[in-house]
């Protein structure tokens, strides 16, 4: 089983405090972290935050949120196995030309290391801020997917969408991995479909204990099939509650539990080791990542 820390860029924005949690999550066998994305976030917004029962995110408008991919970068320079994840990237705000160069830089100056996890966006009034339509996020989303894989995959490429056009261009450097995965966010069929579609990894985005993730991961196989390809090739990712420190629960079995459901890498919120971030770390490596992965 593979463990990652999310929230990282949210929870230490700072760069000492972002080194203490990249220096402490790789020691204690943490595979990954996330960091998230919002550009701005507007004052008076009224769109319903999808993750939390309040509706509301956490943390104030003058919270500090660094930049995804600049904090990945500056942790990807301090790391030499960490694998650094967007969770996620509101891809339809973006330029995919623009984010295919930068997305492959970092890949290729991380040897390998960087993983794109996306999404439609579910605060409209912050596409109202940045001039970006509302509308048809989702076909924008799947059209910047293509468009940026062919940037990657050859020179001299050329795309024809609705949404991006390029005729005989190429972008370098390639990502070190050939292509940087991605990563399909949330916890809607369309989020299902749109990963059975497109995505190397599946990533609900909750950790709420109610959450069916046996069952995502069984509708994510069977619209896999559906679109014909091999469900074994999309990696889901997905919280464990029970396996956090201070849970009451056995933490080796909730794991067990995630693995038994067709998930492949567990997702724990970074705040759960905040009292005592070095020393709780190493202690879940110890006691939970070291004995889940013998």
């Amino acid at each position: 089983m593979k463990f990652c820390l999310h929230f990282g860029n949210a929870a230490y924005p700072d760069p000492e405090d972002a080194k203490r949690l990249a220096l402490a999550a790789e020691a204690a066998g943490f595979e990954s972290v996330i960091a998230v994305e919002h550009v701005v976030i507007p004052t008076h917004y009224t769109s319903r935050y999808p993750y939390s029962e309040s509706g509301r995110m956490a943390g104030g408008i003058d919270a500090p949120r660094p930049d995804p991919l600049a904090w990945l970068t500056f942790v990807g320079a301090l790391t030499s196995r960490l694998r650094l994840i967007t969770g996620v990237l509101v891809l339809p705000q973006r330029n995919p030309l623009v984010l295919a160069k930068h997305l492959a830089t970092i890949d290729h100056l991380t040897g390998g290391r960087l993983e794109l996890g996306i999404g439609i966006g579910w605060l409209r009034e912050e596409f109202q801020a940045l001039g970006i339509p509302w509308a048809r996020r989702g076909s924008r989303t799947d059209e910047y997917v293509h468009a940026m894989r062919a940037l990657w995959d050859r020179d001299d490429t050329s795309f024809e969408g609705e949404f991006v056009s390029f005729e005989g261009v190429s972008c370098n450097p390639k990502p070190a991995q050939g292509s940087v995965p991605i990563v399909v966010g949330g916890n809607s069929e369309p989020a299902i479909r749109r990963a059975a579609r497109l995505a190397d990894g599946y990533f609900p985005a909750t950790g709420d204990t109610s959450f069916d993730v046996a069952g995502a991961v069984q509708a994510l196989r069977k619209e896999t099939h559906a679109a014909g390809r091999d469900p074994d090739a999309i990696e889901v990712m997905a919280g464990c509650p029970d396996c956090l420190p201070g849970s009451g629960k056995d933490p080796l079995k909730a794991v067990a539990d995630r693995a038994a459901a067709g998930v492949a890498r567990v997702v724990l919120p970074v705040n759960a080791f905040e009292a005592d971030l070095e020393g709780m770390l190493a202690e879940f490596g110890a006691k939970v990542i070291a004995p889940s992965n013998v």
